[in-house]
């Protein structure tokens, strides 16, 4: 399952590998990647991995998801 995430308060390589870091460290979860300029997080995950946990990682990394 794929589902991208608004993140608009990322602006640096450090906001990249936090939340990247965050995200990918959840089970279930096969990949995340941030895309800077558009300000998001794709992540590709199963199906055990709910929405509102991927949420829950990036906020305790420090980030507002929109």
């Amino acid at each position: 399952m794929n589902e991208t995430f608004s993140v608009p308060e990322m602006t640096c390589g450090h906001c990249k590998s936090t939340v990247e870091g965050a995200v990918s460290s959840l089970g279930g979860v096969r990949s995340a990647e941030v895309d800077l300029e558009a300000k998001t997080v794709a992540v590709d995950h199963d199906d055990t991995v709910e929405g509102s946990v991927i949420v829950g990682a990036i906020e305790e990394a420090g980030y507002q998801v929109a």
